[in-house]
């Protein structure tokens, strides 16, 4: 168990496993589930003033060309109704105001309330910088100080004569065709279009301990100097808890920062810097005696003295027990501590508002409803009769000896000339139907793809994926070597090598064909022969042993899985716009392990296999082999879990659920990835925290983690998608490799980010 757990680490648990904030579903042009009602700002996944503003004027244009194509309304009814006066907010109600709407801006609190709560003389950065948002509103500077910045937000908005309505919003309702919007005490406005954009920030996270109702406990801070000479705690690991925590010791309080986390990784370095000038002595262990006679230990294993102003304590992998009125108890490392404290600020977050958009019946990107439940369960039962019918079960008897080309095609065709001779007897077989639809597919959603996204990176990749599948994994095995073999033009002596002679279809196994891409242990039917067949098995150990770890010394484990593979072309394809749905966090990490064991059993009858080919003719291994062992694999990991579990999930778990978790080649190929010079290498200067490359991830990997550290993202997962890198919106991530000693000596010419290759 010891060597399990060591085993497990190395290869997977040691990675960070962060979890993906929910969100309501949202189109890429702001479309939600109900009909006519858009969503703009950071719910729509990016936490930035300048793309905020930028999506809700392109919201309302979109909004206004759609306006155009339908019927006018009655005077009583509005064109428009904005929910939420913050940046994107605003900024949708000065381009309405431009284009001549009818609209109404409901505001529950106050127009940019979530600036104004943000401490005194804050400085506020608005990324990305150099560009320039859509629309009326626009940022004077790339640095703003909050007062500064809000003043002349609220000045565009005054003077485009925009008066936001006092009025909390309860739910959106659809009726026929238009839209009601409920307003607590008052009746609700009547409109044809609805665009939310009241943020992220809904109700402040708890801690969920006693004491945390007591008025010294607060969530936001307006105005430090109110806390000088004050035994502060800050409870968070982010920019906001380290904003208040320097705010607050610059303002002269007495600051302790408590975070779960062994370190910080998540504060921008300014902020880190700012901290570190603040603590006691950041570089070197010094104790102090406190008044009260405890001591706390910081980051760096030195002592800091309470009641000693502008100074910042912190507590690293502690939690929040109690909070008294004159103290609070925490959790440490050490066991359980009590500090003297004056007043507590919980700066963990806010949850998003998702009881709104539930009252408002629209869907939350991943929650799963009972029509959920109900829509992939009967998808699941469609996929169990395919891949039934495709691995020779029961149902492939409908199409036996049946001829499925279109007539007059089918009609003699065996008498019409080699290439109809090749395709009857092809078409005849649901492996020649199933893999022309999935080539089909490919082609179609790669193409879809290659629009939506939008680099190099990405149409390079889809193009080779498309040319992989439609090739050597369907017209060579299904139509080209048939073909070749009618037409007399294969040489005898490569067919009897690669393709033995059989009573079935064309005669020959052209079938083993997709040995030459698929790799074993992915396809083992090439290696698990009665009798050895020495140039696959040469064909099969120079792939599996060769070609893809020195692939993946250089390039990482994608070089296979994003750019060859068929798994990874539908993934990549028809997968693309359900990336976002692939599970994350620890739990599901542990799950990875699961292709390790597949792994394992396939390693296992291969031992088997290549031990019944050494012991005498006739023993129980060539007698039994097929029936007892491979039969099995085949029809549990195969059509089970890679085809009905595999395919069955894609609309609600992501199109990588087999890549991830249960792929045997993939299981070998992250092994082989521990000893990759490969790495997506970040600029943690322009990381954010916003998440996005985390949550676009369909392999699970917490890329923010990385980023924020400024560490190269090595997780073996990676099948370089780069969805992180492209959906990035401040252009951090880089494909790159690093050097012996883990620096960075490279990165890709080929560019993946949507920001560069623009």
């Amino acid at each position: 168990m010891f060597f399990l757990r060591r085993y497990m680490r190395w290869l997977h648990t040691r990675w960070p496993a962060g979890k993906v904030e929910s969100l309501p579903e949202v189109a890429e042009d702001g479309a939600t589930s109900v009909e006519g009602v858009y969503v703009a700002g950071d719910l729509t996944g990016v936490p930035l003033l300048k793309l905020a503003a930028d999506s809700g004027s392109r919201a309302i244009a979109r909004i206004a060309s759609d306006l155009l194509r339908s019927a006018a309304v009655p005077g009583d009814e509005l064109d428009l109704v904005i929910v939420g006066g913050g940046v994107a907010g605003v900024a949708a109600a000065l381009e309405a105001t431009r284009r001549g709407l009818r609209f109404e801006l409901c505001e529950a609190a106050e127009p940019f309330f979530t600036i104004a709560n943000f401490p005194k003389q804050k400085p506020i950065f608005t990324y990305p910088a150099g560009l320039r948002p859509q629309g009326e509103l626009q940022f004077r500077e790339e640095v703003h100080p909050k007062e500064t910045l809000l003043a002349d937000l609220r000045e565009q908005m005054t003077r485009a004569k925009v008066t936001p309505r006092a009025a909390k919003v309860d739910r959106i309702e659809r009726a026929g065709d238009r839209i009601l919007v409920h307003i607590e005490g008052a009746a609700p406005l009547r409109a044809r279009r609805v665009l939310i954009a009241i943020g992220r920030s809904g109700a402040f996270r708890k801690l969920a301990v006693p004491g945390e109702d007591l008025p010294k406990v607060y969530n936001r801070l307006h105005d430090p100097a109110e806390f000088s000479g004050k035994r502060a705690l800050v409870v968070g690991g982010g920019d906001t808890a380290v904003e208040t925590a320097i705010a607050l010791s610059q303002g002269g309080a007495d600051v302790t920062l408590s975070y779960r986390a062994a370190d910080l990784s998540r504060p921008k370095p300014d902020n880190l810097e700012k901290l570190r000038a603040l603590m006691a002595d950041p570089m070197a262990p010094v104790a102090i005696e406190e008044p009260t006679s405890e001591r706390v230990t910081t980051s760096t294993g030195g002592f800091t003295r309470r009641g000693v102003p502008g100074r910042i304590a912190t507590r690293p992998g502690t939690r929040i027990r109690e909070i008294r009125p004159d103290e609070v108890v925490i959790d440490a490392p050490g066991g359980q501590e009590t500090l003297h404290n004056d007043v507590v600020f919980a700066m963990i977050g806010r949850e998003a508002p998702l009881p709104f958009f539930r009252r408002s019946g629209m869907r939350i990107a991943g929650e799963m409803t009972r029509r959920r439940w109900v829509g992939m369960g009967l998808f699941l039962f469609f996929c169990v009769l395919l891949y039934d019918w495709k691995a020779g079960g029961h149902l492939a008897d409908l199409f036996a000896g049946r001829g499925w080309l279109p007539f007059p095609l089918a009609e003699g065709a065996q008498q019409r000339g080699p290439l109809l001779r090749a395709l009857s007897i092809s078409a005849a077989t649901p492996s020649f139907w199933y893999t022309l639809c999935y080539s089909l597919v490919v082609v179609i959603f790669g193409a879809r793809r290659i629009r939506r996204r939008k680099t190099p990176y990405v149409t390079a990749q889809t193009l080779t994926l498309m040319a992989v599948q439609v090739l050597p994994l369907f017209l060579l095995p299904e139509v080209i070597l048939p073909w070749l073999h009618y037409r007399d033009l294969l040489p005898a002596s490569l067919a009897d090598a690669l393709f033995p002679l059989c009573n079935y279809g064309h005669g020959r196994e052209f079938w083993r064909a997709y040995g030459f891409v698929l790799a074993w242990p992915l396809m083992i039917y090439n290696v698990f022969t009665h009798q050895p067949l020495w140039t696959w098995l040469f064909i099969s150990l120079v792939q599996t042993a060769v070609l893809i770890p020195v692939g993946i010394r250089y390039f990482g484990k994608g070089f296979y899985c994003g750019w060859i593979c068929s798994c990874g072309a539908l993934a990549e394809t028809l997968g693309d716009a359900h990336r976002q749905k692939m599970p994350h966090g620890p739990r599901w990490n542990r799950l990875n392990l699961a292709g390790q064991v597949i792994l394992g059993i396939a390693v296992l009858l291969l031992i088997v296999r290549v031990m019944g080919w050494i012991l005498p003719a006739g023993n129980w291994i060539d007698q039994h082999f097929a029936a007892v062992l491979e039969k099995p694999y085949k029809w549990i990991v195969d059509v089970t879990l890679g085809g009905v579990v595999g395919v069955g999930f894609y609309f609600w778990f992501s199109g990588r659920v087999w890549c991830r978790f249960f792929c045997p080649l993939a299981a070998l190929m992250h092994i082989y990835a521990r000893f990759s010079r490969f790495a997506i290498v970040p600029d943690k200067k322009k990381c954010i925290s916003c998440n996005v490359c985390t949550s676009v991830c369909h392999q699970g990997i917490d890329v923010m983690n990385f980023a924020n550290k400024g560490l190269p993202m090595v997780d073996p997962e990676c099948v370089r998608c780069s969805a992180c890198v492209q959906s990035c919106p401040t252009d951090v991530l880089t494909f790159g490799r690093l050097g012996k000693d883990g620096a960075v000596v490279s990165v890709d010419r080929l560019r993946a980010s949507a920001l560069r290759a623009s």
